[in-house]
This record gives structure tokens, C-alpha cells and sequence, in this order.
């Protein structure tokens, strides 16, 4: 159990390396490469360490969907010019993880305006813990903070692209947003969507696997077999690849549910491997079998109706 438990606490502390300067200063981003893969008409994914980057290019100006970590923002904004040299006007936060928002004040600092639900400002401007992983992670600097927020919707027109944002709750986080290309047909779904791997659910800032499997639905219910889906972690998707991962989510969290209905401990759980049948495809992320389990043996458990 020890060793389980400092696993996913170094892999939490990469996710929120940016939103803790001094971890920050300990990793080494040189090696790192901004990789930009094109999706659709002046649509992009960047691709780099953690948090994948969504890119729309108008005549005018750029539209970013998350920043990565703040030492990458110069790798970031050089990606960004191999495409333009048009200025990014704004920046979208889908959750307040660091590896999404750490090239927040960077950005800022370089002219854009960072938008995001209104509870991921609430996140980083507060001290946070993360209790399965007993971690505090600081409150973010002001310069970091977004200056718009939104409560259910914001839309952008971007010269001929149309993006609207929209939240979806108690997914990721408890400040999720979903970013539509529409025009392009491109959706980025930040953490809500791992593709081809277990996701991680913060569930102590708001996430549960009802809100995921929510998420998925909704974005499933509005695009067809040609829409492009970007992930926060893996590489770009699309209907198909979402759907597998959703029914994937459902699966688990009934295997699982049964266990904790029945009333079994987190360790007959993870003995009876309810899992199995996903690991194989699922499991060789940086999110391991016994990990995802335990997030969803712990999500699930909070339920006084605990019923499959």
C-alpha cells in the first residue's frame, strides 16, 4: 500500500509541478519538444510534456487551450510562430492543474487574456490538498490568474472559427471545460478525455467517474465519426476513441461498484483485479491498474446508496 501510494504521489507531483514553483525549478524541461500535429483548417494540437495544447489560428489572432508548464513557454510560443506570426489573443484553462495553467503569467505577461471557469480561479488562488495524496499545493501568484471567468458558457468568434466553452461538473475537477471548434469540428476536452490510458480523477478538488462518464456522454451526444477529439493526455482521437474510453469508464466503475456495495475492503478489491479485462489496453499509461481502482474504490465509496 506504501508503495502504491508514493507512486501516484510522484506522478501527482508532475501533474501540479507548475502550480508549486519549487518542484518546478527541479525538473528538466530542455529535453522537452513542442510537437504540432494539424487537425483540422488552422486548427492544431502542440504536444509536449503533460497537458496537450489546443491552437486555433484566425486571420487576426490565436486562440490557445491550455499552456503547460511556465519553463516551456518559450518552446510554446516558438510552436506557436512556426504556424503564425499572428498574437495569441487568449488563453483557455479547461481545470486549474499546473501542467494546463503554468504558463498562465507567461502568457499574460505576452498579451493574452486567460479565460476560465470560475472555479479554477477559485482553485489557484487558494492553498489546496489533496488528500489521497496527503499534498499541498500553494496558491497560484496573481499574475497566474485567470481575469475571465465564466459560470456555464463563454463563446469566442474568432474570425471565421466559432468556439464555445462550456463546463461540465464534478468530472476532472469541479471546474472542467470543454472547448468546441465548431466550425473546425475539433473538440478539446482537456482531462475529462485520456486517451488510451486510465485517467487520473481529482477527487478532492471536485472530480468523480459519474462526472466523467457525464462529460463523455455529452460530448458523444454532439459530434459525429469526422470530429476530431484532443485529449489532455494522449494523442488526438475521435468518436470512436472516445466512446471505447467512455464505455471503458462505465465498466470499470460497475466492476467496481459491486466490490463496494458488497461492502469488500480497498484490498479485496484490488485483489479481485475488477479491472482485468481493461488493463491490457488502459493500464500502460502512468496511471497503473491498482491506482485507478483505488481512485474509483474511494469515489464510490463516498455514496451512502451504494448500489451497482
Amino acid at each position: 500500500m506504501i508503495v502504491r501510494m508514493l507512486s501516484i504521489a510522484g506522478w501527482l507531483s508532475m501533474l501540479l509541478v507548475a502550480a508549486t514553483p519549487a518542484i518546478a525549478q527541479q525538473q528538466n524541461f530542455d529535453t522537452v519538444q513542442i510537437r504540432p500535429v494539424r487537425l483540422a483548417d488552422r486548427i492544431y494540437m502542440l504536444a509536449g510534456a503533460r497537458g496537450n495544447i489546443g491552437v486555433s489560428v484566425g486571420d487576426s489572432a490565436v486562440i490557445l487551450v491550455d499552456d503547460q508548464y511556465a519553463p516551456l513557454t518559450p518552446k510554446v510560443l516558438a510552436a506557436v510562430r512556426a504556424l503564425t506570426r499572428l498574437p495569441i489573443r487568449f488563453v483557455l484553462n479547461t481545470h486549474w492543474h499546473g501542467d494546463h495553467t503554468g504558463g498562465n503569467e507567461n502568457m499574460r505577461g505576452a498579451g493574452a487574456f486567460v479565460v476560465s471557469h470560475e472555479n479554477v480561479r477559485k482553485r489557484m488562488s487558494t492553498e489546496q490538498f489533496i488528500k489521497l495524496f496527503g499534498r499541498r499545493v500553494p496558491p497560484s501568484s496573481p499574475g497566474a490568474l485567470p481575469v475571465v471567468t465564466f459560470s456555464d458558457a463563454v463563446n469566442f468568434h474568432l474570425d471565421a472559427e466559432e468556439i464555445r466553452a462550456f463546463h461540465v461538473r464534478t468530472a476532472h475537477t469541479d471546474g472542467d471545460a470543454i472547448v468546441h471548434f465548431r466550425t473546425a469540428n475539433v473538440v478539446h476536452m482537456g482531462d475529462t478525455f485520456f486517451n488510451g490510458m486510465y485517467p487520473f480523477i481529482d477527487l478532492d478538488t471536485g472530480g468523480s467517474v459519474d462526472g466523467m462518464i457525464a462529460a463523455a456522454d455529452r460530448v458523444l451526444g454532439m459530434i459525429d465519426r469526422d470530429t476530431r477529439v484532443i485529449p489532455g493526455h494522449g494523442p488526438a482521437g475521435d468518436r470512436s476513441a472516445l466512446r471505447a474510453y467512455r464505455d471503458m469508464l462505465a465498466g470499470a466503475r460497475e466492476r467496481v461498484m459491486r466490490h463496494v456495495a458488497a461492502g469488500a475492503s480497498l484490498q479485496r478489491v484490488l485483489a479481485a483485479k475488477p479491472t482485468a479485462e481493461y488493463d491490457s489496453i488502459w493500464g500502460k499509461g502512468f496511471f497503473k491498474p491498482d491506482q485507478f481502482v483505488e481512485v474509483l474504490y474511494t469515489d464510490l465509496s463516498r455514496r451512502k446508496d451504494a448500489n451497482p
